[in-house]
């Protein structure tokens, strides 16, 4: 899954991360966020999805202490990060100003 993971990341766009958890309420909150974030910048984005209970290396590897959290990543080097709720507005300004 990590080399997977770092083929994904090594896009020239922009690879925005949602390290979440199936238990998280925030999380299941941010879904259909996220997914009209997609819709809206359709591929002037990546966006994946890390269950850290199903991937905990990863999160590891990325100091993933809570959910969720989300990780902006350019040519494979985090760019921007931040935990908690965000807004459509939010999200999208981050990823367009990388």
């Amino acid at each position: 899954m990590m080399s997977k993971f770092s083929e994904i990341i090594n896009d020239k766009k922009p690879v925005l991360v949602d390290f979440f958890a199936t238990w998280c309420g925030p999380c299941q909150t941010m879904s259909p966020i996220l997914k009209q974030v997609k819709d809206e910048l359709a591929d002037e984005v990546k966006i994946i999805k890390i269950d850290v209970d199903k991937n905990q290396a990863i999160a590891q590897k990325f100091q993933v202490r809570g959910v969720p959290t989300f990780i902006l990543f350019k040519d494979g080097k985090q760019v921007w990060r931040q935990s908690g709720m965000l807004s459509k507005t939010d999200l999208k300004h981050k990823i367009l100003n990388v």
